[in-house]
């Protein structure tokens, strides 16, 4: 068994997470807990659980990214000295899948606009021909990975016909159709409803631009659950004010927070939420279910799970 004496929780956790009941979540663990600041020494026999990159985390044994997205950790300098570094993906289908249901729940209902009306105290009373059922209309997923194949789960038992666009033409269940990413406007073509789901790299950062955009429906709306930098944000404003497309709900941006000059907080077809598709009361215990298997597997000598470098 490797030699680990410390799993150190990095005070940065505390930018997603409860510090104390992160903490409180690793009450039974073999190895001895704590929450560091910066400039804390490491040795081989440490493990680090961090929100943000810190050059000392490299004298470390092993290192945990809590969220999904790596990409502030220096992937390379972990390569060179040989400390292995794991991120949180795979455990987010349930709570962004959610979310995503939620936005076309509420963008096929009105029911933010609804709640917009309600604070000026107004009966609001839309067009008949305004609200539709998701039921029997076509949603687009982009990347099928754990959290695609979570929001594709749910919005084939609300009844909606789900394509999606991957790599692999492996069959996933509750998509009806596969398309290859050089297929995308294809793809998005007939959907109601097109949900970003991809990881943020090279390939993929502004897939969302003006061509993609005019190949959507008029009356369809973008989602992203994934990376701002995705989404072309300069060509989604100019859709959205030419309403070319019916409307978008973003989690993620280019930039974070958003900022208050952004046009995107104007639209009342657009809903706008902080980065939270993973936010619930539980997400420690999730992101802690996975960081103790790593440590078992860590000691055990076995291949850690979701390692990136």
């Amino acid at each position: 068994m490797a030699t680990l004496e410390r799993l150190c929780l990095h005070e940065s956790v505390g930018t997603k997470l409860p510090e104390t009941a992160f903490l409180e979540a690793f009450d039974d663990l073999e190895v001895r807990v704590e929450l560091v600041g910066d400039g804390e020494p490491y040795t081989e026999a440490d493990a680090v659980a961090s929100f943000e990159p810190r050059p000392e985390f490299l004298e470390a044994g092993w290192v945990h990214c809590i969220r999904a997205g790596y990409d502030a950790f220096d992937t390379d300098a972990y390569e060179d000295v040989g400390v292995p570094l794991t991120n949180s993906s795979g455990i987010h289908g349930d709570t962004v899948g959610e979310l995503a249901v939620g936005y076309m729940l509420s963008l096929a209902r009105l029911l933010h606009t609804y709640r917009d009306r309600q604070r000026d105290r107004e009966w609001h009373d839309p067009a008949y021909e305004r609200p539709f059922t998701i039921s029997g209309e076509r949603l687009c997923v982009v990347g099928l990975g754990t959290v695609g194949q979570g929001i594709a789960k749910r919005a084939d038992a609300l009844g909606m016909d789900v394509v999606g666009v991957r790599r692999s033409d492996d069959p996933v269940p509750s998509v009806s159709k596969l398309y290859d990413p050089g297929a995308l406007e294809a793809a998005v073509a007939d959907a109601r409803f097109v949900a970003l789901a991809a990881p943020h790299t090279p390939a993929t950062e502004g897939m969302i631009d003006a061509d993609i955009l005019d190949a959507m429906r008029s009356d369809a709306y973008l989602l992203n659950v994934a990376r701002g930098p995705l989404v072309d944000e300069g060509a989604l404003i100019t859709a959205l004010e030419a309403e070319t497309i019916a409307g978008a709900a973003l989690d993620v941006f280019e930039q974070e927070p958003l900022p208050a000059s952004s046009p995107l907080w104007g639209f009342e077809n657009v809903i706008v939420t902080p980065h939270r598709g993973s936010a619930t009361n539980r997400y420690h215990h999730d992101i802690a279910e996975l960081v103790r298997e790593n440590v078992r597997r860590f000691r055990a000598g076995e291949s850690l799970k979701n390692r990136v470098a």
